[in-house]
């Protein structure tokens, strides 16, 4: 029986020794719009953000955390107070994806005030949680001009984020080089179906016919969370660990 006792005891002091030498999972946070945000399933919604299908590319679904809402600009993140909802859950270790400007470019004049001064407050009160920030670039549109080229339709804002990622020294998710080179791949019909483009009587949420450009049917939604975990991978971070294979 002692020795029973010995080996279980041994087999317990084993188990913690284990435990506290795994690494933490960390959350990973994200902040940004509608073309991030998670979105009703019920009653049958085609639309889906990008963070909504960011899940099934980790080991641990469950260490992402969608902070995202439609229509969200940084001001609005801020002064709706989403954005201290988010800095009250980091903890050390943690990661937080940070995506905006498809509403930051319909309320400021230019994308170079406010929205980089948005952006410099969420980096630095990231890091003062001990945690660690990750800009990314806005999705691309479904905008093509009647030569067969896709528009940029966000001006100067794609430049002016990755300006302040340079100047605080915060990784770059590149997700607007990618994602129009994702539209581009697929074509001017074939990138309909990345899209919200839906005849009228397929959904009850929606019965009418419906053309949307922006926002992700559940296949874009997927392809732009791979291009995230992509951009993970590209730039060796640390969370690179918790994809799946």
């Amino acid at each position: 029986m002692k020795t029973l006792l010995a080996l279980l005891g041994a087999a317990v002091l084993a188990t913690a020794a284990f435990a506290a030498d795994a690494p933490r999972v960390p959350k990973i946070h994200l902040a940004g719009d509608s073309t991030m945000a998670d979105k009703p399933t019920e009653p049958a919604n085609p639309e889906h953000g990008w963070g909504q299908l960011f899940p099934k590319f980790f080991s641990e679904p469950k260490m992402i955390v969608n902070h995202a809402a439609n229509g969200k600009s940084t001001r609005s993140f801020l002064t709706e107070n989403r954005w201290q909802k988010l800095v009250d859950a980091l903890e050390p270790g943690d990661w937080v994806i940070i995506q905006f400007a498809h509403n930051d470019e319909k309320i400021f004049p230019n994308a170079r005030g406010e929205f980089q001064d948005n952006l410099r407050r969420f980096v630095t009160e990231v890091r003062a949680k001990g945690a660690n920030p990750l800009l990314a670039t806005p999705c691309a549109r479904r905008a093509w001009d009647a030569n067969g080229h896709l528009i940029n339709s966000h001006g100067d804002y794609p430049e002016a984020l990755r300006a302040v990622a340079v100047e605080t020294k915060v990784p770059l998710l590149e997700l607007n080089q990618l994602t129009t080179a994702l539209e581009i791949g697929h074509g001017i019909e074939g990138s309909k179906l990345l899209h919200l483009w839906i005849p009228a009587g397929v959904y009850t949420r929606q019965p009418g016919a419906y053309e949307d450009n922006t926002h992700y049917s559940a296949y874009g939604a997927e392809r732009v969370a791979a291009l995230a975990a992509q951009e993970i991978i590209r730039l060796q971070l640390p969370l690179k660990q918790w994809l799946k294979p």
